[in-house]
């Protein structure tokens, strides 16, 4: 029996106050309501972001800075450059990258992880963040070489543009640091230099083609063949600095010598 009264007690009654009290507040509270989901998803699906500046951060900004300047790569917010680089060529070199570089592909259809409308997103939050220069000077080489370049030449126009601040060669640095390295050399190709030498990098103090040769401007053929040569400095095996030596058998325990290979055979 003290079950069956407990069962129509105030405990009852309180809870049938507060189912009253919740159904008619809960059409009020609608989707403030704790723990309900909304209409879109928490966490949006990658393919989803077209936020220039999420792209940009979590994409570009490790190698060319978090503004666009001051990391290892391209100082992309460089007015010269972004008067320089066209539409296409910008587009290209983010969705495919650049071989023999460190410029990786970013394109779905290059194996990387953005769509074309993100990469196009990419472009356009480049152009209305640092597109602020007018265009480049006639006499500006063009953005592509048109050849290979000639190295041997190019030889000569290192020492009259470069060496005074890069050094000599390879085993005499200038202030600005050695770029006849094997190891750097090993990770750039000629389209790296030309996109260093024709619209300069302010960012690190490196001058555009028009301040490299007191007096005049580099022409287009000038920073082909320079850029030809640089690249021919590259060694054959980067990454191997040391000379070849014999097979030495580790130093044994007893003796305490060390033994060719072609011996202990």
């Amino acid at each position: 029996m003290s079950r069956v009264a407990s069962k129509s007690g105030p405990c009852s009654g309180q809870l049938r106050v507060a189912c009253a009290i919740f159904c008619v507040v809960s059409p009020l509270l609608g989707c403030n309501l704790p723990g309900k989901p909304g209409n879109d998803p928490e966490v949006p699906r990658p393919e989803a972001i077209l936020s220039f500046d999420a792209l940009y951060s979590e994409n570009c900004a490790g190698c060319h800075g978090a503004n666009g300047q001051g990391g290892p790569a391209t100082d992309l917010a460089n007015p010269e450059y972004q008067a320089w680089v066209d539409d296409a060529s910008l587009r290209d070199v983010i969705a495919s990258g650049r071989k023999s570089s460190l410029m990786p592909a970013f394109g779905l259809r290059h194996g990387g992880n953005l769509t074309d409308a993100q990469v196009d997103a990419l472009v356009r939050g480049m152009r209305s963040s640092w597109a602020k220069g007018p265009a480049l000077s006639g006499d500006a080489p063009p953005y592509h070489a048109a050849s290979s370049g000639n190295a041997s030449a190019g030889q000569a126009i290192y020492t009259a543009a470069c060496a005074r601040c890069h050094g000599p060669d390879a085993r005499h640095a200038g202030p600005a640091g050695s770029i006849l390295d094997g190891s750097f050399l090993a990770l750039i190709n000629a389209q790296t230099i030309r996109t260093t030498i024709v619209p300069g990098r302010p960012d690190i103090g490196q001058p555009d083609w028009h301040n490299l040769i007191p007096g005049r401007s580099l022409n287009d053929a000038e920073v082909t063949d320079v850029s030809a040569w640089l690249i021919a400095q590259a060694p054959p095996h980067p990454g191997h600095p040391y000379p070849s030596t014999p097979d030495i058998q580790p130093t044994t325990e007893h003796t305490g010598e060390q033994q060719p290979l072609s011996e202990k055979r």
